[in-house]
């Protein structure tokens, strides 16, 4: 493990890491708290954390001194891009497809066709983790504006597309 930040002696040390700008204890040492902020989070800031306290006079346990932690910083989608997969003619069939380049957790998508005719998708027509959504025996009315939202735990972007039958 890497040391990012330190109280020895009565002095705060931060380390020179990635970290350093945006890293610093949440509260004063004395009130006891240690507890660490992290500003501006990033993707590659996920990982495991270690806290390590060891007081002068005080005897060293292993599994009293040390505590861990897990932090995964969520991503939310990039604008997804909306696209269409085959010929738009009366009869035919085609596949909408939406993608995200980003997110974390991966994101899930949801297609809507807009008002005036609005409509909701499902399985098997829709898959909401690839993003695709199969429209068969293309009829004229179902020409229209269609849109995707990529959504995760961290937040949601949407793209469109018209089909024109």
């Amino acid at each position: 493990p890497v040391q990012i930040l330190s109280y020895l002696g009565g002095k705060v040390k931060v380390e020179e890491t990635e970290l350093k700008p945006r890293i610093g204890f949440l509260y004063d040492i004395f009130s006891h708290n240690i507890s660490v902020f992290i500003n501006a989070t990033r993707e590659q800031d996920s990982g495991q954390y270690m806290c390590s306290v060891n007081v002068e006079d005080d005897t060293i346990r292993l599994d009293k001194n040390i505590g861990v932690i897990n932090l995964t910083v969520l991503v939310p989608p990039a604008v997804p891009t909306c696209r269409l997969q085959g010929s738009a003619v009366v009869g035919a069939n085609v596949t909408l497809i939406c993608s995200s380049k980003k997110g974390k957790p991966s994101p899930m998508y949801q297609w809507q066709r807009e008002p005036p005719t609005l409509q909701v998708f499902f399985p098997p027509a829709q898959d909401r983790a690839r993003g695709t959504l199969k429209l068969t025996n293309l009829t004229l009315e179902m020409s229209g504006v269609y849109v995707c939202r990529a959504e995760n735990q961290a937040g949601s972007k949407n793209c469109s597309i018209v089909l024109e039958v």
